[in-house]
């Protein structure tokens, strides 16, 4: 039998606060994944829908991109960094999370293509090859391109490939209101970085890009102006279905308001309007076509928006997932709010910022401010 001297009572206690720290240290993790689904059980969605958490942990989750072999990354705007995540038992819950890259200049916007990952990093577009194999140990990125303008303002991107194989990239506007050359813009180029052109001007702030599964025409958010008031001007999904577009910024907001500073003497008809005013302040991010089999037939081919929320209005607005419907002729015939529950009164616990779709039909849905994944799938039940 072995025996020990007793520790004095400073050393005692010293060894009684390791302890506990130890003990909440190791149960932090499911305190802080039963507080996030707690949390989840606020939100309102449609009778037959589930939400559920995907991954947490995930820095400033914004933009999701898919890869070919079932991976999900994962960009930031305040962390600076890339993860990926992965559900390797099947689950639907992701178990296994990497991280990408760091100390990168707001890489919010990401896609996937080729076997390669891109991240929109600023003024730069990086390209990680081959990265599902690398996952362990990622490559160093090549550079795509570095001609995007180096301003932070509005300076974080999205990243989508059109139907033309061409990647499409927003460029918006480095102040709230102003014009300056070179941005306010949707570009669009060649995946080596080649053939770089504008493809529509006059948007603010797109932080979103679909394309229509028929058509392949381009949707996109885009993010009015502030100091106008609460309830001037509204967000906006706009519909460019051939390049050349003009949609009004700054001289023009929503269709049919004409800038204070801006628009003196300018027309709003001029202009393209929105297809549907999406009210002011919500900050419309992230969008997606609804294409899978999981969902009733009502939802497919129809379009999910992830609204952020406000962050300048007396009264908060947004945080949750609008549900935009079109008829057969492709034209926007409605609109309802699909989830919601990140904002309770005045406190918004989550801001919803990407639509991902994967393989089995559910909707994945990025939190930055929850630092989380969430699920949504439907049973029926």
């Amino acid at each position: 039998m072995c025996f020990f001297k007793a520790a004095n009572p400073e050393t005692m206690k010293i060894l009684q606060f390791l302890i506990i720290a130890l003990f909440i240290g190791m149960a932090a993790p499911v305190c802080a994944e039963k507080d996030l689904e707690d949390k989840l059980e606020l939100i309102k969605l449609p009778p037959g829908f589930e939400i559920s958490v995907y991954a947490e942990g995930v820095e400033n989750a914004r933009q999701l991109a898919l890869g070919d072999h079932g991976t999900v990354f994962a960009g930031s705007r305040k962390a600076g960094k890339v993860h990926a995540v992965q559900d390797s038992n099947g689950d639907f819950k992701a178990d296994r999370m990497f991280l990408i890259d760091e100390d990168l200049t707001m890489p919010s916007g990401i896609e996937f293509k080729f076997g390669s990952l891109y991240v929109a990093a600023l003024d730069r577009i990086l390209r990680y090859d081959d990265i599902e194999s690398w996952l362990d140990q990622p490559p160093k990125p090549e550079l795509v391109t570095g001609s995007f303008p180096d301003k932070t303002h509005h300076g974080w991107k999205y990243l989508r490939f059109g139907p033309d194989g061409k990647l499409y990239v927003p460029v918006g506007a480095p102040c709230n209101i102003c014009n300056e050359d070179g941005f306010g813009q949707i570009r669009r180029l060649f995946a080596d970085g080649s053939g770089d052109e504008v493809y529509a001007e006059g948007v603010r702030n797109s932080v979103g890009l679909a394309f229509h599964p028929d058509s392949g025409e381009l949707w996109f958010t885009d993010n009015g102006r502030d100091m106008l008031g609460d309830d001037l001007p509204a967000d906006e999904l706009n519909h460019a279905p051939v390049s050349g577009l003009h949609f009004g910024y700054p001289w023009c907001h929503q269709g049919d308001t004409p800038d204070p500073e801006f628009g003196e003497g300018k027309d709003c008809s001029e202009y393209t309007a929105p297809v549907l005013k999406l009210g002011a302040h919500v900050a419309a991010l992230g969008l997606r076509f609804y294409t899978g089999d999981m969902f009733p037939q009502k939802y497919r081919k129809q379009l999910f928006i992830a609204q952020h929320g406000s962050w300048n209005r007396s009264e908060k607005v947004g945080y949750n997932i609008l549900l935009v419907y079109l008829n057969a002729d492709g034209d926007v015939s409605g609109s309802e709010v699909f989830a919601e529950g990140w904002l309770q009164g005045e406190d918004p616990w989550g801001r919803p910022n990407d639509i991902l779709q994967m393989p089995d039909g559910s909707l994945l849905v990025p939190d930055d401010k929850a630092n989380a994944i969430y699920r949504i799938s439907y049973s029926g039940n």
